[in-house]
């Protein structure tokens, strides 16, 4: 089955970095577009970036244009979000993606 399994979050200060990991299982990670996705207490979940399976072409919400970097190596069943820049409100659980699987999330806290 498909399984998604993130990790890398945490608390940071504004400015800061972080770098999120998701593992993939259970289907050929290759063949697939991979996204991240975030939800902030009282919103919506939104998108946040995405990859492309074939030429590893990239999209990114307004928000994080200029500040996030969605990356994957396809060798390791693994997409990244590198994330600089970091402000208050990036605050959010992540969660990576594929169609309609998402995975467990993990939590990224930014604040002083």
């Amino acid at each position: 089955q498909v399984r998604l399994v993130e990790s890398g979050g945490g608390w940071v200060q504004p400015g800061g970095s972080l770098r999120l990991s998701c593992v993939a299982s259970g289907f050929t990670f290759s063949n697939y577009v991979m996204s991240w996705y975030r939800q902030a207490p009282g919103k919506e979940r939104e998108l946040v970036a995405y990859i492309t399976n074939i030429g590893g072409r990239t999209n990114y919400a307004d928000s994080v244009k200029g500040r996030f970097t969605i990356s994957r190596d396809n060798a390791k069943n693994t997409v990244y979000l590198q994330m600089n820049s970091l402000k208050p409100e990036d605050t959010a659980v992540y969660y990576c993606n594929r169609g309609s699987y998402y995975g467990q999330g993990t939590q990224v806290t930014v604040s002083s």
